[in-house]
């Protein structure tokens, strides 16, 4: 799936404004998010729309540009799962009490994680700890 939907609503359940912006490891811009009022739109850098995400009873179903169903992610207890365009299960989000996010893969194994810092911003890491992107 391409990038977790709005990175977990910036961290599961936070009032953060929406516009959000992602950056590379090097702080250069690579695309946004925006509220609308059914879900969300991602764009790349350029101001081009990417995709969209799409409110459901149990969470939201995501999709690409032309508007082809690409995935879904379903609130749990402790964050999302998600599926791919076949309802397959692709991975879990899991948020302790500090705020981090564990991203894992359809076998359980830890594939990086998610950081918010007192700012807001959230940083996201590999499964061995080093910087991928930004988002704020």
């Amino acid at each position: 799936m391409k990038r977790l939907f709005v990175i977990l609503l910036m961290l599961c359940f936070t009032n953060t404004a929406f516009a959000v912006n992602a950056y590379d490891r090097y702080g250069q811009k690579t695309g946004s998010y925006k509220q609308t009022s059914t879900g969300y739109t991602s764009y790349d850098k350029y101001g081009a729309k990417t995709g969209s995400y799409k409110k459901t009873s149990s969470g939201y179903t995501q999709y690409n540009k032309y508007g082809q169903k690409t995935g879904s992610y379903k609130k749990t207890s402790s964050g999302y799962s998600s599926y791919n365009q076949y309802g397959q299960k692709t991975g879990t989000y899991k948020t302790n009490s500090n705020g981090i996010t564990t991203k894992y893969n359809q076998y359980g194994q830890k594939v990086g994680s998610y950081k918010k810092d007192s700012s807001g911003r959230i940083t996201e890491y590999d499964q061995y700890g080093r910087k991928i992107r930004s988002y704020r």
